[in-house]
Protein backbone atom coordinates (compact mmCIF):
# COMPACT_ATOMS: atom_id res chain seq x y z
CA UNK A 1 0.00 0.00 0.00
CA UNK A 2 1.27 3.68 -0.41
CA UNK A 3 2.49 5.62 2.56
CA UNK A 4 0.33 8.69 1.04
CA UNK A 5 -3.31 9.01 -0.38
CA UNK A 6 -4.58 11.87 -1.60
CA UNK A 7 -8.22 12.27 -0.50
CA UNK A 8 -9.22 15.53 -2.30
CA UNK A 9 -12.12 15.17 -4.91
CA UNK A 10 -12.81 11.66 -3.70
CA UNK A 11 -15.91 10.49 -1.88
CA UNK A 12 -16.18 9.41 1.58
CA UNK A 13 -18.75 7.59 3.90
CA UNK A 14 -19.17 7.42 7.00
CA UNK A 15 -21.36 5.33 9.29
CA UNK A 16 -23.18 6.40 12.58
CA UNK A 17 -22.39 10.05 11.66
CA UNK A 18 -24.83 11.50 13.73
CA UNK A 19 -22.68 12.71 16.41
CA UNK A 20 -19.72 12.13 18.02
CA UNK A 21 -16.67 10.51 16.02
CA UNK A 22 -18.89 10.28 13.17
CA UNK A 23 -19.13 13.77 12.79
CA UNK A 24 -15.49 14.28 13.60
CA UNK A 25 -14.74 12.10 10.77
CA UNK A 26 -17.09 13.69 8.55
CA UNK A 27 -15.77 17.39 9.26
CA UNK A 28 -12.26 16.16 9.39
CA UNK A 29 -12.83 14.29 5.28
CA UNK A 30 -14.40 17.99 4.33
CA UNK A 31 -11.73 19.86 5.17
CA UNK A 32 -9.81 17.50 2.97
CA UNK A 33 -12.02 18.43 0.22
CA UNK A 34 -13.89 15.33 0.31
CA UNK A 35 -17.52 14.83 -0.71
CA UNK A 36 -18.98 13.21 2.26
CA UNK A 37 -22.01 10.65 2.68
CA UNK A 38 -23.38 10.64 6.21
CA UNK A 39 -25.30 7.58 7.21
CA UNK A 40 -27.45 7.20 10.62
CA UNK A 41 -30.84 6.56 11.93
CA UNK A 42 -31.70 10.60 12.58
CA UNK A 43 -32.45 12.46 9.64
CA UNK A 44 -32.38 15.92 10.92
CA UNK A 45 -29.25 15.63 13.15
CA UNK A 46 -27.39 14.11 9.73
CA UNK A 47 -28.81 16.86 7.86
CA UNK A 48 -27.32 19.09 10.33
CA UNK A 49 -23.81 17.90 10.68
CA UNK A 50 -24.03 17.75 6.73
CA UNK A 51 -24.75 21.77 6.90
CA UNK A 52 -21.53 22.51 9.04
CA UNK A 53 -19.27 20.76 6.50
CA UNK A 54 -18.95 23.27 3.89
CA UNK A 55 -18.59 20.96 1.22
CA UNK A 56 -21.07 18.52 -1.01
CA UNK A 57 -22.25 16.10 1.25
CA UNK A 58 -25.22 14.06 1.21
CA UNK A 59 -27.46 12.30 4.18
CA UNK A 60 -29.06 9.00 4.36
CA UNK A 61 -30.90 7.84 7.14
CA UNK A 62 -30.73 3.89 7.25
CA UNK A 63 -30.25 1.07 9.13
CA UNK A 64 -26.99 -0.75 9.04
CA UNK A 65 -28.42 -3.91 9.84
CA UNK A 66 -30.84 -3.85 7.04
CA UNK A 67 -29.09 -5.20 4.06
CA UNK A 68 -31.93 -4.20 1.32
CA UNK A 69 -31.45 -0.67 2.27
CA UNK A 70 -27.70 -0.07 2.66
CA UNK A 71 -28.08 -1.57 -0.97
CA UNK A 72 -30.26 1.21 -1.82
CA UNK A 73 -28.33 3.88 0.17
CA UNK A 74 -24.94 2.61 -1.83
CA UNK A 75 -27.20 2.96 -4.60
CA UNK A 76 -28.09 6.34 -3.83
CA UNK A 77 -24.59 7.57 -2.61
CA UNK A 78 -22.94 6.88 -5.71
CA UNK A 79 -25.70 8.42 -7.94
CA UNK A 80 -25.67 12.00 -6.36
CA UNK A 81 -21.67 12.17 -4.94
CA UNK A 82 -20.54 9.06 -7.07
CA UNK A 83 -18.25 6.19 -6.51
CA UNK A 84 -16.89 5.78 -2.65
CA UNK A 85 -12.93 5.88 -1.88
CA UNK A 86 -13.09 5.49 1.31
CA UNK A 87 -16.04 3.84 4.15
CA UNK A 88 -15.59 4.27 7.26
CA UNK A 89 -17.82 1.32 9.33
CA UNK A 90 -17.91 3.62 12.72
CA UNK A 91 -21.55 2.88 13.77
CA UNK A 92 -22.01 1.36 17.01
CA UNK A 93 -23.79 0.68 20.23
CA UNK A 94 -22.82 -0.18 23.84
CA UNK A 95 -24.16 -1.83 26.62
CA UNK A 96 -23.46 -3.05 29.92
CA UNK A 97 -24.22 -5.22 32.97
CA UNK A 98 -24.24 -8.77 34.07
CA UNK A 99 -24.63 -11.46 30.72
CA UNK A 100 -27.21 -13.87 32.43
CA UNK A 101 -29.83 -10.59 33.54
CA UNK A 102 -29.02 -9.06 30.14
CA UNK A 103 -31.89 -8.20 28.20
CA UNK A 104 -31.77 -10.50 24.98
CA UNK A 105 -32.86 -8.08 22.51
CA UNK A 106 -30.39 -5.42 23.86
CA UNK A 107 -27.21 -7.44 24.00
CA UNK A 108 -28.54 -9.24 20.61
CA UNK A 109 -28.55 -5.69 18.79
CA UNK A 110 -25.43 -4.68 20.07
CA UNK A 111 -23.84 -7.54 18.17
CA UNK A 112 -25.98 -6.60 15.21
CA UNK A 113 -24.74 -3.36 14.91
CA UNK A 114 -21.38 -3.58 15.40
CA UNK A 115 -20.64 -6.70 13.46
CA UNK A 116 -23.02 -7.60 11.42
CA UNK A 117 -23.94 -3.99 10.45
CA UNK A 118 -19.99 -3.65 9.70
CA UNK A 119 -20.15 -6.58 7.08
CA UNK A 120 -23.26 -5.11 5.87
CA UNK A 121 -21.89 -1.59 5.04
CA UNK A 122 -19.01 -3.53 3.33
CA UNK A 123 -20.93 -5.54 1.53
CA UNK A 124 -23.01 -2.75 0.23
CA UNK A 125 -20.09 -0.63 -1.06
CA UNK A 126 -17.82 -3.02 -1.90
CA UNK A 127 -18.76 -2.54 -5.44
CA UNK A 128 -17.87 1.19 -5.22
CA UNK A 129 -14.23 0.58 -3.84
CA UNK A 130 -13.22 -1.96 -6.07
CA UNK A 131 -14.32 0.71 -9.27
CA UNK A 132 -12.00 3.56 -7.32
CA UNK A 133 -9.45 1.65 -5.75
CA UNK A 134 -10.46 2.48 -2.11
CA UNK A 135 -10.50 1.94 1.46
CA UNK A 136 -12.73 0.57 4.10
CA UNK A 137 -11.98 0.76 7.61
CA UNK A 138 -13.57 -0.99 10.31
CA UNK A 139 -13.82 0.75 13.63
CA UNK A 140 -13.01 -1.61 16.38
CA UNK A 141 -11.75 -1.05 19.97
CA UNK A 142 -9.80 -2.32 22.44
CA UNK A 143 -12.43 -4.29 23.55
CA UNK A 144 -11.47 -6.06 20.39
CA UNK A 145 -7.84 -7.05 22.96
CA UNK A 146 -9.26 -8.29 25.89
CA UNK A 147 -12.60 -9.26 27.01
CA UNK A 148 -13.83 -7.50 29.92
CA UNK A 149 -16.50 -9.09 32.63
CA UNK A 150 -19.93 -7.52 32.03
CA UNK A 151 -19.51 -6.02 28.50
CA UNK A 152 -19.86 -9.47 27.34
CA UNK A 153 -22.03 -7.84 23.68
CA UNK A 154 -19.95 -5.05 23.25
CA UNK A 155 -16.49 -7.31 23.37
CA UNK A 156 -18.16 -10.11 21.47
CA UNK A 157 -18.88 -7.79 18.87
CA UNK A 158 -15.54 -5.63 18.65
CA UNK A 159 -13.19 -8.95 18.62
CA UNK A 160 -15.55 -10.08 15.32
CA UNK A 161 -15.86 -7.11 13.51
CA UNK A 162 -11.78 -7.30 13.79
CA UNK A 163 -11.86 -10.85 12.26
CA UNK A 164 -14.22 -9.27 10.26
CA UNK A 165 -11.97 -6.60 8.68
CA UNK A 166 -9.15 -8.93 8.63
CA UNK A 167 -10.52 -11.41 7.05
CA UNK A 168 -11.81 -9.15 4.39
CA UNK A 169 -8.60 -7.86 4.12
CA UNK A 170 -6.99 -10.83 2.62
CA UNK A 171 -10.40 -11.51 0.35
CA UNK A 172 -9.79 -8.03 -1.47
CA UNK A 173 -6.44 -6.86 -1.56
CA UNK A 174 -5.59 -8.56 -4.73
CA UNK A 175 -8.75 -5.62 -5.79
CA UNK A 176 -6.57 -3.15 -5.00
CA UNK A 177 -9.03 -2.82 -2.46
CA UNK A 178 -7.47 -1.85 1.47
CA UNK A 179 -8.87 -2.55 4.67
CA UNK A 180 -7.96 -1.62 8.20
CA UNK A 181 -9.06 -1.91 11.78
CA UNK A 182 -8.89 1.45 14.07
CA UNK A 183 -8.42 0.24 17.50
CA UNK A 184 -9.91 3.06 20.06
CA UNK A 185 -9.75 3.37 23.33
CA UNK A 186 -12.01 5.99 25.72
CA UNK A 187 -13.03 8.76 23.41
CA UNK A 188 -14.95 11.24 24.64
CA UNK A 189 -18.60 10.66 23.16
CA UNK A 190 -21.86 10.64 24.60
CA UNK A 191 -21.58 6.79 24.62
CA UNK A 192 -18.38 7.23 26.87
CA UNK A 193 -19.86 9.87 28.99
CA UNK A 194 -22.35 7.40 30.02
CA UNK A 195 -19.58 5.46 31.77
CA UNK A 196 -19.69 7.07 35.40
CA UNK A 197 -23.14 7.21 35.51
CA UNK A 198 -23.60 2.85 35.58
CA UNK A 199 -21.49 1.55 38.74
CA UNK A 200 -20.11 -1.52 36.16
CA UNK A 201 -18.68 0.96 33.80
CA UNK A 202 -17.15 3.48 36.66
CA UNK A 203 -15.46 0.34 37.88
CA UNK A 204 -14.49 -1.27 34.88
CA UNK A 205 -12.77 1.59 34.14
CA UNK A 206 -11.39 2.53 37.69
CA UNK A 207 -9.40 -0.61 37.58
CA UNK A 208 -7.50 0.42 34.68
CA UNK A 209 -4.05 1.12 34.74
CA UNK A 210 -3.58 5.19 35.16
CA UNK A 211 -2.78 6.01 31.45
CA UNK A 212 -5.29 3.62 30.20
CA UNK A 213 -8.21 5.29 31.79
CA UNK A 214 -7.22 8.61 29.97
CA UNK A 215 -10.12 9.86 27.70
CA UNK A 216 -9.47 11.67 24.40
CA UNK A 217 -10.88 14.36 22.53
CA UNK A 218 -13.04 13.57 19.54
CA UNK A 219 -11.10 15.58 16.93
CA UNK A 220 -7.93 13.90 18.12
CA UNK A 221 -9.32 10.84 18.10
CA UNK A 222 -10.41 11.57 14.24
CA UNK A 223 -7.46 12.74 13.30
CA UNK A 224 -5.51 10.02 14.39
CA UNK A 225 -8.23 7.94 12.92
CA UNK A 226 -7.87 10.20 9.17
CA UNK A 227 -3.85 10.12 9.06
CA UNK A 228 -4.45 6.30 8.90
CA UNK A 229 -6.87 6.56 6.14
CA UNK A 230 -4.10 8.55 4.09
CA UNK A 231 -1.82 6.14 4.40
CA UNK A 232 -4.01 3.09 3.80
CA UNK A 233 -3.14 1.29 6.73
CA UNK A 234 -3.86 -2.05 8.07
CA UNK A 235 -3.91 -1.05 11.75
CA UNK A 236 -4.63 2.49 12.96
CA UNK A 237 -4.04 3.59 16.72
CA UNK A 238 -6.48 5.88 18.69
CA UNK A 239 -4.03 6.68 20.36
CA UNK A 240 -0.97 5.62 19.05
CA UNK A 241 0.38 4.23 21.92
CA UNK A 242 -2.58 1.45 21.92
CA UNK A 243 0.13 -0.71 19.12
CA UNK A 244 2.37 -0.95 22.27
CA UNK A 245 -0.08 -3.27 23.83
CA UNK A 246 -0.81 -5.31 20.63
CA UNK A 247 2.26 -7.46 22.44
CA UNK A 248 1.12 -7.86 25.39
CA UNK A 249 -2.51 -9.15 23.76
CA UNK A 250 -1.56 -12.77 24.62
CA UNK A 251 -1.41 -12.34 28.47
CA UNK A 252 -4.74 -9.94 28.34
CA UNK A 253 -6.61 -12.81 29.06
CA UNK A 254 -5.03 -14.43 32.12
CA UNK A 255 -4.76 -10.62 33.61
CA UNK A 256 -8.30 -10.45 33.42
CA UNK A 257 -9.15 -13.46 34.90
CA UNK A 258 -6.83 -13.02 37.80
CA UNK A 259 -7.90 -9.18 38.54
CA UNK A 260 -11.96 -10.14 38.33
CA UNK A 261 -11.64 -12.95 40.49
CA UNK A 262 -10.11 -10.76 42.79
CA UNK A 263 -12.12 -7.80 42.59
CA UNK A 264 -15.53 -9.10 41.36
CA UNK A 265 -16.92 -10.68 44.15
CA UNK A 266 -15.77 -7.04 46.61
CA UNK A 267 -17.53 -5.04 43.39
CA UNK A 268 -20.66 -7.40 43.72
CA UNK A 269 -21.06 -7.05 47.71
CA UNK A 270 -20.67 -2.89 47.37
CA UNK A 271 -22.66 -2.05 43.89
CA UNK A 272 -25.71 -3.27 42.39
CA UNK A 273 -24.66 -4.19 38.78
CA UNK A 274 -27.83 -2.94 37.04
CA UNK A 275 -28.14 -3.18 32.98
CA UNK A 276 -27.11 0.23 31.87
CA UNK A 277 -29.22 -0.45 28.49
CA UNK A 278 -27.63 1.16 25.19
CA UNK A 279 -25.89 3.60 26.55
CA UNK A 280 -25.44 7.27 24.52
CA UNK A 281 -27.61 9.91 22.82
CA UNK A 282 -27.35 7.53 19.95
CA UNK A 283 -28.33 4.13 21.87
CA UNK A 284 -31.22 5.79 23.28
CA UNK A 285 -32.72 7.22 19.87
CA UNK A 286 -31.94 2.70 18.95
CA UNK A 287 -33.79 1.54 21.86
CA UNK A 288 -36.63 3.93 21.11
CA UNK A 289 -36.56 2.87 16.85
CA UNK A 290 -35.91 -1.21 17.50
CA UNK A 291 -37.42 -1.52 20.68
CA UNK A 292 -38.21 -5.28 19.74
CA UNK A 293 -37.88 -8.34 21.21
CA UNK A 294 -35.96 -11.28 18.71
CA UNK A 295 -39.25 -12.58 18.37
CA UNK A 296 -40.62 -9.91 16.13
CA UNK A 297 -42.58 -7.99 18.56
CA UNK A 298 -42.34 -5.33 21.19
CA UNK A 299 -41.12 -5.67 24.31
CA UNK A 300 -45.26 -4.78 25.43
CA UNK A 301 -45.96 -7.21 23.45
CA UNK A 302 -47.06 -4.66 20.11
CA UNK A 303 -46.44 -6.78 16.71
CA UNK A 304 -43.32 -5.19 15.44
CA UNK A 305 -43.78 -3.57 11.74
Amino acid sequence: MPRSWELEGRTAVVTGAARGLGAGLARLFAERGMRVALLGREHATLAAVAATLGTESHSVEVDVTDDAAMERAAMEVTRVLGAPSVVVANAGVAEGGPFETSDPGTWRRVVEVNLVGSAVTARAFLPGLRSSGGYFLQVASTAAFGAAPMMSAYCASKAGAEAFARSLRAEVAHQDVGVGVAYLHWTDTDMVRDVDRHAVLRELRGHMPGPARRVYPVDRVATWLVRGVERRSASVYAPPWLRLAQAGRPFFPLAVDLLSRRELPRLLREHSFEQTGLLGAGGHIEEKLIDRTPSGRHRDGRPAR
